[in-house]
């Protein structure tokens, strides 16, 4: 039983206490002799620092008595705070932890479970918040690539969602947006765009494989649902592909715009890099721009001089570009050496993966893809020519030679390519900083793009959609 305050301390205590018999040094715990107090006690070293008392060290034999002194000075001083611990339960106590708070103040110490968890939650939001803005181009152009994968790897019923995906969901979507004002995001700067362009160049490169061997018999797809997953892989690729590519090779970066070509090239349409930005950009809405459709002109007709007049009107500005650089020693390589060898390149590639039956499912695929291509030039340019000013030069292009769309959904798949009239104004601006100019300067559509693109297909149809708005807007100019 522990002394109670300012009762002296024994050696039977201090046995009790510490298991060591302060007279015959025999140690409680192995049964040792010949066992110093001091050696089994070391607090009593350090109980003679603390209050000076600092011996000299005498031999084993006499030291039990100051060790005694030492020892009950130590124990007087614990048995005012602890109960006293039987020889049975003497141990090291650890390090006494203060109890968990109770009631409303229960979790004002997070598990270290928790805190990490809201570690990696805090870096998962950081990650994402510079994405956010871009949250309607992710969904628009990403929200059917599922589906296509899910038709091209299981086809059956999936490929019907795929395809609907793709068409009909696209126009229901413009149509209620529609109804409710809304004509898509505000322009602004996104520091990410481009890496948005980046992720889909990746992914285009991803479905077109998947597309192909799903094609070419990988997947076992019978008539109706290889037709359905063809269609809808293809107009992904017209749609989202072709405007991203579009996206890239008006980027300065050199790393940017040879990812946009690769994508061109991938498409057998690599010419269109040159085409595009040295003669399309320069020419619109003149006779001399291949991609600009006269008016009472059909699609068919257009797209058989289209096509192949800007392939050459494509080399001849890169062919100029080259003699004008040689005289300083730039030239470097014709593009049009890489537009045809990197077809070439692909062709025996899926040649040797897909065989006879994929190579014919890949020009099929172009095919489509190239047609959407310029049934958008058709559409976005179709009678709008620039007038022949008294001084007989022509009048500079401006926002009325684009026909503009406004419809939020189709907008944000094709990255804002429907507001046209503005990526002609400014070429280089980057697609989430697009916007919409007003109906007094820039005709509008009166559907969506991939809309009006099918309706292009029936010329009667068309024209009668068409031709008296043209009727109609020239009034309004000459007035």
């Amino acid at each position: 039983m522990a002394p109670g305050p300012g009762q002296p301390v024994t050696g039977s205590d201090v046995a009790a206490r510490t298991g060591v018999d302060d007279g015959g040094g025999i140690c409680q715990i192995c049964a040792c002799k010949d066992v110093s107090p001091m050696v089994l006690n070391p607090l009593s070293r350090l109980t003679r620092r603390r209050t000076g008392d600092n011996p000299k060290r005498p031999d084993m034999d006499d030291q039990s008595g100051a060790d005694d002194a030492a020892i009950a000075s130590v124990l007087s001083a614990l048995s005012e705070d602890t109960a006293p611990a039987t020889s049975q339960e003497r141990k090291i106590e650890p390090e006494r932890l203060e109890p968990a708070p109770a009631g409303p103040d229960a979790d004002a110490r997070p598990h270290p479970a928790a805190a990490s968890s809201e570690t990696w939650q805090q870096k998962l939001k950081t990650a994402w918040a510079p994405w956010r803005p871009l949250r309607p181009f992710l969904l628009a152009t990403l929200a059917p690539v599922t589906l296509l994968i899910l038709a091209a790897v299981l086809g059956g019923v999936w490929s019907l969602p795929a395809l609907l995906s793709m068409t009909l969901v696209l126009h229901v979507a413009d149509e209620v947006a529609r109804e409710r004002g809304q004509t898509g995001p505000e322009p602004k700067s996104v520091d990410v765009a481009d890496r948005l362009s980046v992720l889909l160049a990746a992914v285009h490169f991803l479905l077109l494989v998947i597309g192909l061997w799903a094609l070419s018999g990988g997947s076992g797809l019978g008539l109706f649902d290889g037709i359905a997953t063809f269609l809808a892989f293809g107009l992904w690729f017209g749609q989202v592909s072709n405007s991203n590519a579009h996206e890239l090779i008006h980027r300065s970066d050199r790393r940017l715009f040879g990812l946009g070509m690769a994508v061109y090239i991938s498409l057998l349409f690599g010419h269109h890099t040159s085409a595009h930005r040295l003669v399309h950009h320069r020419f619109v809405a003149t006779p001399d721009d291949p991609n600009t459709a006269a008016e009472g002109e059909n699609f068919y007709a257009f797209a058989a001089r289209a096509w192949p007049g800007a392939f050459v009107a494509g080399y001849e500005m890169e062919k100029n570009r080259r003699e004008k650089a040689r005289l300083t020693g730039l030239a470097g390589i014709n593009p049009y050496s890489i537009y045809l060898g990197g077809a070439a390149l692909a062709l025996i590639l899926v040649l040797s993966l897909f065989g006879i039956d994929g190579l014919l499912a890949y020009l099929l695929l172009c095919a489509h893809a190239q047609a959407q291509l310029l049934l958008s030039d058709y559409v976005q340019h179709y009678g709008l020519l620039r007038r022949e000013l008294p001084s007989g030069a022509l009048e500079p292009a401006g926002p009325g030679h684009s026909w503009d769309a406004p419809h939020a959904f189709s907008g944000m798949m094709m990255l804002n390519a429907s507001r046209h009239a503005d990526h002609h104004a400014h070429p280089a601006r980057p697609y989430p900083e697009l916007g919409l100019n007003p109906v007094t300067e820039t005709p509008r559509l009166p559907h969506s793009l991939p809309v009006m693109a099918t309706i292009a297909l029936i010329p009667p149809v068309w024209h009668r959609l068409m031709d008296r708005r043209l009727a109609a807007m020239r009034r309004r100019i000459e007035a």
